[in-house]
């Protein structure tokens, strides 16, 4: 008996996201880059934090201004935050090697039509009129019914 998905508003959140891409961008070849894009952009938005966290850290460490309790809490969340940015960075760029040798692939026309075929069946709009018909039907119960049962 096959499991039913998980309810929970965050697994409801990705599936319609996971869904969403795979609508949206139906081919390997988007696939790739989509997937590429984002992590540049993972990639690019911790690396600048990080920068700016380690100026704060130097900034602060100069500065005499600010209360001592203040400064030390400050800079240990900093200097928290600085390690785990740094192992994601790391992260990041094994799955950036990794996702160079996705880009060495490369298929033809027929293969990319399979893609968007079953990107159809994996992922179909929700908002396709005879998906929300079968939803609809689906989502019937007794105490809400579409229609009126006249016995």
């Amino acid at each position: 008996m096959a499991e039913e998905p998980c309810q929970c508003s965050d697994c409801q959140r990705f599936y319609k996201e996971h869904d969403r891409l795979i609508r949206e961008f139906p081919t390997f070849k988007q696939q790739q880059e989509l997937n590429w894009a984002s992590i540049q952009s993972f990639r690019t938005l911790c690396s600048k934090v990080t920068n700016e966290l380690q100026k704060q850290l130097s900034d602060s460490e100069s500065r005499e201004d600010i209360s001592q309790d203040e400064k030390h809490i400050s800079d240990i969340e900093i200097t928290e935050a600085l390690d785990e940015l740094e192992s994601v960075n790391a992260y990041l760029y094994s799955i950036e090697a990794l996702m160079e040798r996705i880009f060495d692939t490369q298929i033809s026309n027929n293969i990319e039509s399979k893609f968007k075929e079953i990107s159809n069946e994996l992922a179909p709009d929700p908002l396709n009129l005879d998906r929300l018909i079968l939803n609809r039907l689906f989502h019937q119960t007794p105490d809400f019914p579409d229609k009126e049962n006249i016995s």
